[in-house]
């Protein structure tokens, strides 16, 4: 039986998956494509997390797309306005015409021979598995698994008499009002989550190990209201787009090269808004230098509202046991507690664990680097989306997208059906693929790609670079190797093997 074969397979329906699709559709009308998405519906993130309060821990005017801009006041906004973004987006452009949901890709071989990939994929809803063979095939998965979050080894969970939910997995069914509450974390989930069950809760505790930065920042941009209210949209989206990117970089290089006075910029903002005496040195005052880690946003200040009222607080230690009624912690402080929420962060899965071969050679990720951040050594025909940690992960998403489409422009003009990033550099010396102290990423770096030392094999956290290098910079740079269909690529060639 022969298989379906389309000219790109997208994985993924979410904010990088529909933003690519509409940038292939753009530069290649005529292309055959289709998205391939595991869940039952689209929007990725979006549709996934439904814990009360998610919201966007960046501003919707990077967040959302180039090439449709976000036009809603609340440049921080919460989620089920960012599903519909991306569901009318889908639609607007036709897009969702083209999403096949509730199809899992497992695996997916290249052939060098035929020039193709072959994907396997399994059907969620009845098992079926499938084949599709594909010219190019492009990643959009995020880099977190959806069917986990990571929760740390809670001793005596098995006698704590209440509930306990992990935010991934927030049921539909559960109410909090009136329940004492105590989330574990001190990320942006936790900080996104006390706000809104603070509002109904008896009470709500953030418990952490050690304080992270939080910045208050406006709910809604007053320049970016008052630039469309005076200027025409073409001119105010861009504008708008481009001073928060600007802002974004300044903020990240300050913090890199003055950290010290970064730190005083947001210490005299928790001074302002957090009560008198309050104990700013051991509740928010991180062990790390600002943007080691990702900075944690409270819109319109309301973390420290839910504090100055009564209604949230804050405790730094570390937990014993849980017991019937709480949380003991090493102190000897109790915490009761109805409700226990593990904010502990997320487990990372690049290509969403999709088992990649090349001409019958299983790809090691750990082993291979990544070019321009976005495709491995070795491996043809293939990218994927990885965003920003220091900024708005669409920027990132979006210059993939075009990068792409000028990849396989160019393998048109020259009739080539091959492209495949070759390190032949002995300066290049592999390193961590995120520089980021973050949990989730530290437990994850020794199952990622490698970043290298010199471009285009660097991995950079610089949109403003990225756009001069990827939007403009050279396709044919002499690392991108072009060719036909034909022999399978030698030993030396090859991507690193299991």
């Amino acid at each position: 039986m022969p298989h379906e074969h389309l000219d790109v397979l997208i994985v993924g329906a979410g904010l990088s998956g529909i933003g690519a699709a509409r940038h292939l559709q753009r530069r290649h009308p005529a292309r055959r494509f289709a998205l391939l998405e595991a869940r039952d519906a689209l929007g990725g993130t979006w549709d996934l997390f439904r814990y009360p309060g998610v919201r966007s821990d960046s501003d919707m005017h990077t967040l959302g797309y180039g090439f449709r801009p976000w036009r809603e006041a609340r440049a921080i906004a919460d989620g089920p306005s960012i599903l519909r973004y991306l569901q009318d987006t889908a639609r607007e452009y036709g897009i969702d015409r083209h999403i096949r949901t509730g199809h899992r890709v497992v695996g997916a071989a290249w052939s060098t021979a035929e020039a193709r990939w072959t994907v396997e994929v399994e059907r969620t809803d009845t098992g079926e598995a499938l084949t599709l063979t594909c010219d190019f095939l492009l990643g959009c998965t995020g880099y977190y698994r959806y069917d986990e979050g990571y929760t740390p080894e809670l001793p005596g969970r098995e006698r704590f008499g209440g509930t306990i939910v992990h935010p991934q997995h927030w049921p539909e069914d559960l109410d909090h009002a009136g329940r004492r509450v105590v989330i574990i974390g001190s990320g942006a989930t936790a900080v996104t989550l006390v706000p809104a069950l603070a509002a109904d809760a008896a009470h709500v505790t953030m418990l952490q190990r050690s304080p992270t930065y939080v910045a208050s920042l406006p709910g809604v941009d007053p320049f970016a209201e008052r630039a469309r209210r005076l200027l025409p949209d073409a001119v105010a989206f861009p504008l708008v787009r481009w001073k928060n990117v600007l802002q974004q970089i300044g903020v990240y290089q300050l913090s890199q090269r003055r950290p010290e006075t970064v730190k005083r910029f947001l210490r005299r903002i928790l001074e302002r808004q957090l009560p008198d005496g309050y104990d700013i040195d051991r509740h928010f005052t991180p062990r790390y230098d600002p943007w080691d880690q990702r900075l944690c946003l409270a819109p319109d200040g309301d973390l420290f509202r839910a504090i100055r009222h009564g209604d949230a607080s804050v405790v730094t230690d570390r937990i014993e046991t849980l017991t019937e009624t709480g949380i003991r912690l090493e102190s000897g402080e109790e915490l009761d507690a109805d409700l226990i929420v593990t904010a502990t962060g997320l487990n990372l899965l690049l290509l969403g664990g999709i088992d990649l071969t090349v001409d019958g050679r299983v790809v090691h990720l750990p082993d291979v680097m990544t070019y321009k951040g976005m495709m491995l050594e070795g491996v043809p025909n293939l990218a994927f989306a990885l965003g920003y940690t220091n900024a708005s992960w669409t920027l990132k998403a979006d210059l993939t997208g075009e990068v792409v489409g000028r990849l396989l422009q160019h393998m048109d003009r020259h009739g080539h059906r091959i492209c495949v990033p070759r390190n032949d550099d002995p300066r290049v010396v592999p390193t961590p693929l995120l520089d980021f102290d973050a949990g989730y990423v530290r437990r994850a770096l020794a199952e990622l790609p490698k970043s290298g030392s010199r471009a285009p094999w660097r991995l950079r956290m610089n949109y403003a670079l990225d756009v001069v290098a990827l939007r403009h910079g050279k396709v044919d740079d002499g690392v991108m190797r072009f060719s036909g269909a034909g022999r399978s690529a030698t030993p030396d060639e090859a991507p690193v093997v299991a």
